[in-house]
């Protein structure tokens, strides 16, 4: 099945009590460019998620976003500065024995003295961040998926409705052809008839003329390979691996029979079908620009 280069997926998820959100979307280009957006303590994870969209995506311009909220996780904590305090309620006790005062010591009056507690923030597990977080983006990467698949299969209708249509015009190049010689041949004979009025005309002379004629104007092998090149398309569009290069190069292809073609004919009918058909052939360009 082909798929578009353009989509968009995401997806959410709670890892170590963070909630993450990761956003994709893509655009066309020649090369598969990815671009990950995180927040600068979570950078470590960058490279995780350019291995997963490289899994799924062989060709596209990727911007992933990762958003994270840590509002609910549990990523302090309080500590205690143990020599800060064992010196006060040394220092505390000392006043009281020395001066005969109550010391009066509980947690709450020792707590307010100066750098008895702190407040940090807990180091974050890198490991089990970077696999949480590259589950979400393997999640939001099928949803990614299915979207691009989904416009993959409109891209191959249309592209399959109009190599048809090329089929039927290159079926009328082939049926007008061959009248192409035998027009000229009645032109040939008609002139040849007028300036000859009185000699006799010679048959074979005009067989002769009428031979070449028809060689410079052969289209057989251009039109054998025009529909050549149809069926494989046709094979590509139909397959599951990604073709998007391979059918930009065919339909150069394409372009090159349809000129020939074009150079060769002697005939106005068989050069409408053949600007109809270069035509058709653009239409599927710009079309298999959007295909990865």
């Amino acid at each position: 099945m082909i798929k578009s280069m353009t989509g968009f997926g995401s997806a959410k998820g709670v890892v170590e009590g963070i909630e993450i959100t990761v956003e994709l979307k893509s655009v066309n280009n020649r090369y598969l460019d990815t671009s990950v957006r995180l927040p600068r303590n979570f950078l470590f994870a960058e490279e995780a998620i350019k291995a997963a969209v490289q899994s799924h995506i062989s060709r596209g311009k990727v911007d992933v976003f990762v958003t994270v909220n840590s509002s609910g996780a549990d990523d302090v904590a309080v500590c205690i500065n143990e020599p800060h305090l064992k010196g006060y309620v040394e220092a505390l006790n000392r006043i009281s024995e020395e001066y005969s005062v109550p010391a009066d010591l509980n947690a709450l009056a020792l707590s307010r003295f100066p750098d008895v507690l702190s407040v940090e923030k807990k180091e974050l597990d890198s490991e089990k961040l970077t696999e949480g977080i590259r589950e979400i983006a393997e999640t939001a990467l099928c949803d990614f998926d299915a979207m691009r698949a989904r416009e993959g299969e409109k891209l191959r209708a249309d592209v399959l409705s109009k190599l048809d249509t090329i089929a039927a015009l290159v079926s009328g190049v082939e049926e007008k052809a061959p009248q192409t010689v035998a027009d000229y041949r009645r032109r040939l004979t008609q002139k040849m008839t007028e300036v000859l009025e009185t000699a006799g005309i010679d048959e074979s002379r005009i067989l002769t003329e009428a031979a070449v004629f028809a060689d410079k104007v052969a289209v057989d092998e251009e039109t054998v390979r025009l529909r050549s090149h149809m069926s494989q398309l046709a094979i590509m569009i139909n397959g599951d691996s990604p073709t998007g290069r391979k059918i930009d190069f065919l339909i150069q292809e394409f372009n090159r029979e349809a000129n020939t073609i074009g150079s060769k004919c002697q005939n106005s009918e068989i050069a409408y079908l053949v600007v109809d058909i270069k035509s058709e052939i653009e239409k599927i360009r710009e079309q298999i620009q959007n295909i990865e």
